[in-house]
């Protein structure tokens, strides 16, 4: 990977050779403009729907980790607007499951977004991780969607600890894979979809705060595998 990209005209070159840590989301402020993260929230049902590459995970990696007969018991942590929340339960339907799905996430905000659509089958909970450890829940299948590049280093190992707990079967967390060719790709098509929200500032941000293959690989701790998916994706697997 080159050190430095320029992903577009009039973009500053940016370096995406090392992860960008510190580098802060806009809606990830407490103080950011109520409006336009609603907007955002709504917004991402349509970006993650483009680039998320969760139809495909939900074939591979989370239908075949349900119980066998038919009934499950998922998990999305850090649920955010819930949009993959409502898709697990709707591909589910299509696939012949009957599933229960619980979103969660500690932000008020992302909870009060989540329930303005609640379809059957999916509830939204505004709680952590570690609350959902201690109060002795349990789930088939734990999955997150573009939580992990959000975590310090001891965030994310108590995240994924807290992972382990509560999934009787599968951990499942996907986020971006960074690389010059992700940065661009959201560069051009990105504005096509962000007037009046964070998704073109964030979403660039977060490519850069996002882990590598191999990055991810030293950052998993033991009984994790990472893998590779399209559309530069990365997963992070554990199989209880």
């Amino acid at each position: 990977m080159s050190g430095r990209d320029r992903a577009e005209p009039g973009l500053p070159a940016v370096d995406l050779g090392t992860r960008a840590r510190d580098l802060r989301e806009l809606m990830d402020d407490p103080d950011c403009d109520p409006r336009v993260l609603a907007r955002t929230f709504r917004r991402f049902t349509v970006v993650n729907a483009l680039v998320s590459g969760w139809r495909a995970a939900w074939r591979t990696h989370v239908a075949p980790a349900l119980p066998v007969n038919g009934r499950g018991r998922v998990l999305d942590l850090g649920c955010g607007g819930g949009d993959l929340a409502r898709s697990l339960v709707r591909w589910a339907a299509s696939d012949g499951f009957e599933l229960e799905v619980v979103g969660a996430d500690p932000d008020e905000r992302a909870i009060a977004a989540a329930r303005r659509s609640t379809p059957a089958g999916v509830t939204f909970r505004q709680q952590s991780s570690g609350e959902l450890v201690a109060a002795g829940e349990r789930f088939d299948v734990v999955v997150s969607n573009h939580v992990l590049h959000h975590l310090g280093d001891e965030e994310r190992q108590g995240f994924l600890a807290d992972s382990e707990a509560l999934a009787t079967g599968r951990s499942l967390h996907s986020d971006i894979r960074r690389s010059p060719a992700a940065y661009r790709a959201y560069a051009l098509a990105s504005p096509l979809v962000a007037a009046g929200t964070f998704v073109r500032v964030d979403g660039l941000r977060s490519i850069r705060r996002s882990f590598t293959l191999s990055e991810l690989r030293e950052a998993l701790p033991a009984g994790w595998r990472a893998e590779a998916a399209a559309p530069h994706r990365v997963l992070a697997i554990r199989d209880a």
